[in-house]
Formats: C-alpha cells, structure tokens, sequence
C-alpha cells in the first residue's frame, strides 16, 4: 500500500470512532504518511491508513482502514483489551498500541501482538521508517 498525506479531521475522526486519542508521533506519521509500511527487526508491516474520503483515490487506498480493522482485531481471542492495532503483518500479527495504566490513553510504545500466543512484547520501532 502506498502512503500518501492526509488531514487532522481525518485523523480526529478515526479517533472519534476508536474512542481515543493516538499518541503524538505516531499522530504525526500519519498526516504525513497515511498508510505505507513500517519495519521492526522481525517482519514488515502494512499500516492501517485512516479513512479518507477526499477522492476515489484516497478512499480505495485506505479502504482496509484501522477503525474498520480494529472492529475486526477486537473480535479475536485474546487481544488486548483497550488495545489499538495499527499494523499487519498479513499473517495475524498486529503492531497495537497498548492503554497506560490507569490512566485510559495509550502509550507510544509500540508492542508486537502474537495471534498463535495472544501475548504482546515490546518492540523497537522507528515511525519514520
């Protein structure tokens, strides 16, 4: 998927709908790049745009976009709960952002999700990738 920019009102709507707000930089990534990939020492992943319906162009591109596939991701067994799913790898692993403590917004570190485990661990990643 390619990535392309995209608005604050689509990134706030995407919140709105996931009942959150997502931290800063990843916020920022995707203004700048809504969609594309992202890389950890383990695997590639597709990141999950959020919608934009600006065109035809940019709503096809961000069809299979991270509202529509954390209602998905929150059906399985096992996610975590409050989790958000930015990233697939196409094989069941997720890339999440996982809630802090307490404190009901999500942190910016970024945790591999395990579909066969249901466990998350930490993973080092760079937005800008």
């Amino acid at each position: 998927m390619i990535a392309f920019p995209t608005t604050e009102e689509h990134v706030v709507s995407a919140e709105r709908e996931l009942g959150i707000r997502l931290p800063r930089e990843y916020r920022e990534r995707l203004l700048s790049r809504n969609g594309g990939e992202l890389s950890t020492a383990g695997d590639d992943w597709q990141v999950f745009p959020v919608f934009d319906a600006t065109n035809r162009k940019t709503a096809g591109r961000s069809a299979g976009h991270i509202v529509l596939e954390n209602d998905d991701a929150r059906k399985w067994d096992g996610f975590p709960n409050g989790a958000v799913a930015i990233a697939s790898n196409g094989s069941g692993d997720l890339l999440v952002l996982l809630q802090e403590a307490g404190s009901g917004r999500l942190g910016s570190q970024v945790h591999v999700w395990s579909h066969e485990t249901q466990k998350c661990k930490p993973t080092a990643l760079k937005y800008e990738d």
